[in-house]
């Protein structure tokens, strides 16, 4: 047991607030089960643990054991055998393919960078990180907090969230899950993933529009008393496996901490040296994980965030102005295809010194004008944390063609946006040295013909026929997770408009809105 956030040999009592609401205080297990704040806001830590006096003893430890002893500081009202049960059955050998992330060097590649492999999962994507753990996470919340209900799991996603969600909360008993995605925004296979899902407590709904119209109608339904006092009465809650969730975002805050570790193994860094994370973002989760593992004492430099075509993020992070009023694309990294990005939230709630009326006029501003300005003061504080770049369809072909020819290294759409932000970073600041994490989010394949494309003019054929030619091309095999769905039934063809949503869950629960 190591003395970090600890006090007289125990964990320090952690307990969450809302970013709209300073003045709540409740449990990991509240925070877990509920999801999101009734008035709107994301639950945050009241403070986060120091560990970075404890670097050296972290470091000697696997993938399991460190995410037992930093979970163990956020969820203190778990037992430590509670916590250690979780991270067991979560990161098993089996569902990973041995150890959860892998850490590859990118030779020939300008610059001093790494790819932190995260999609070895059931699911082939980063999501598996965190959607394998939440449902014990959750499942052990609900018997603490409220043990008479069950949990009712809304999803909205770009693409790999969904599927990630509908594995890992897939016959878990007292949970139903719902997955919303937009119909025409995600890979063919994203789509075949979902709509192929086994599972006698799931389903999977397509609705007309992009990714925000989905996790708008969401969060609309999640703060909906009305639908709430329905639920309610039957014995059903609301809760979310998206990255709002505190749950959701807590396990990505480990891998950052192991690659780190694991970069200092491999000679690339000695304990103690700062290091810079590169990370391919739509909704803000992933970076802010490692932002979150950065003020936790992580030596961390800037956080290179990498958007694509929407590069909404981008614009705000050299501005200071958030602005979605404008063209939504449709790109080859789906997953990223989003205007609104929600746990830009947590961010702004700690760079604006937790000042919740402050944070809440900003969200009131983009909801109702779609845009807001941070003035100079956060301004300020992000730019000196965050480096914003953007990569278009055109930029993300060549990128996947120059790392397959130079460093002979097979990458998807979104790790392709990510290298080639940090191929800008080094260009723009002259900052080649200082070694860099670039988070590697998905599987190639499950991308097939943008990432075939980039290599050689398409012929036609379905996404199998493009995984042969590019298994062919490469001499790479696919993940036999997406190999096995080809024939496989599908279950959910379901489509709706947008503003069905709150009717389909209804209808899909079997409960009356009275």
């Amino acid at each position: 047991m190591y003395s970090y956030g600890r006090k007289k040999g125990k964990v320090m009592r952690m307990t969450y607030k809302s970013t709209r609401d300073s003045t709540l205080r409740l449990s990991a297990a509240q925070v877990i089960s509920r999801g999101i704040s009734q008035e709107g806001g994301l639950f945050v830590p009241e403070s986060l643990p120091q560990v970075g006096s404890q670097l050296a003893k972290l470091a000697g430890l696997d993938y399991q054991a460190l995410a037992t002893e930093l979970f163990r500081l956020f969820l203190t009202d778990f037992s430590e055998q509670e916590v250690a049960d979780c991270v067991k059955q979560a990161y098993t050998a089996k569902k990973f393919n041995g150890e959860p992330v892998k850490l590859v060097n990118l030779s020939g590649v300008p610059g001093n960078c790494s790819l932190l492999e995260l999609w070895h999962g059931p699911t082939c994507a980063f999501k598996d990180m965190a959607l394998q753990i939440l449902p014990h996470f959750l499942t052990t919340s609900l018997k603490k907090s409220v043990a008479d209900k069950e949990a009712v799991i809304l999803v909205a996603t770009s693409g790999d969230t969904g599927k990630a969600a509908l594995e890992g909360f897939r016959d878990v008993p007292g949970t139903r899950v719902i997955v919303f995605y937009p119909q025409n925004g995600v890979s063919p296979m994203q789509k075949r993933q979902m709509a192929t899902q086994e599972g006698g407590n799931v389903a999977v709904c397509a609705i007309e529009g992009n990714f925000d119209d989905a996790q708008s109608a969401v969060k609309r339904i999640f703060t909906d008393s009305a639908m709430n006092r329905v639920l309610d009465d039957h014995g059903l809650m609301f809760s979310s496996a998206n990255s709002i969730n505190w749950g959701r975002l807590l396990p990505q805050i480990v891998y950052y901490f192991y690659a780190y570790f694991q970069l200092c193994a491999a000679g690339k860094a000695a304990l103690g040296d700062t290091v810079n994370v590169a990370v391919p973002t739509g909704n803000f989760g992933n970076i802010l994980a490692a932002y979150y593992a950065r003020e936790m004492g992580l030596p961390v430099g800037r956080l290179l965030c990498a958007s694509n075509l929407n590069r909404v993020l981008t614009d705000f992070i050299r501005t200071g102005v958030y602005d979605r009023r404008r063209e939504f694309y449709a790109t080859t990294s789906p997953s990223m295809d989003i205007l609104i990005s929600s746990n830009l939230e947590r961010l702004l709630y700690a760079l604006s010194g937790e000042d919740s009326h402050r944070l809440a006029g900003w969200m009131d501003q983009l909801s109702e004008e779609g845009c807001y300005d941070v003035g100079e003061d956060v301004r300020q504080k992000i730019q000196r944390l965050f480096f914003g770049g953007s990569c278009d369809n055109a930029g993300t072909a060549r990128t996947i063609r120059e790392t397959w020819e130079t460093a002979g290294y097979l990458c998807d759409t979104h790790t392709a946006v990510a290298v080639d932000v940090y191929r800008q970073y080094v260009e723009e600041t002259g900052d080649g040295s200082t070694p860099t994490i670039i988070a590697s989010t998905a599987s190639p394949y499950k991308f097939a013909a943008d990432v075939l494309s980039a290599l050689e003019p398409l012929t036609g054929g379905d996404e199998y026929e493009n995984i042969a030619r590019l298994e062919a091309l490469t001499g790479m095999q696919a993940p036999e997770q997406l190999r096995q769905l080809k024939d496989k039934p599908v279950r959910f063809q379901t489509a709706i408009e947008n503003a069905q949503t709150a009717e389909y869950v209804l209808r899909t629960l079997g409960v009356s809105g009275g």
